[in-house]
């Protein structure tokens, strides 16, 4: 499976984003999918995650009720619709899937990976 991430880009506190991730290679309509996030210095972190179906999801409490994970199976492709962006939202975001159809939160549970795309929150 390959996963390619876009969307990211430079914008103002407050502002909106909408990142995408594309599978290719191999459908993950029946896979687990998520949205991982790391800052310079820091470890990756958990920020959303999706079931199979999109009829679960789960979120960081840090971003809960600002961002929004969803899917699309035919197009093989998953969202993160991020409002209200705040300055420590900053960081570069990954994609991941998973093999089974539920999710989880620790990234060890994901074996493949998009190569990240970077949201820079500015003031």
């Amino acid at each position: 499976v390959q996963l390619q991430a876009s969307g990211g880009g430079l914008v103002q506190a407050g502002g909106s984003l909408r990142l995408s991730c594309a599978a290719s290679g191999r459908t993950v309509s029946n896979y687990g999918m998520a949205w991982f996030r790391q800052a310079p210095g820091k470890e990756r972190d958990f920020v959303a995650a999706i079931s199979w179906n999109g009829g679960s999801t789960w979120y960081a409490d840090s971003v809960k009720d600002r961002f929004t994970i969803s899917r699309d199976n035919p197009k093989n492709t998953v969202y993160l619709q991020m409002n209200s962006l705040k300055l420590e939202d900053t960081a570069v975001y990954y994609c991941a899937t998973r093999t089974v159809r539920s999710f989880t939160s620790d990234d060890g549970g994901y074996p493949y990976w998009g190569q990240g795309t970077q949201v820079t929150v500015s003031s």
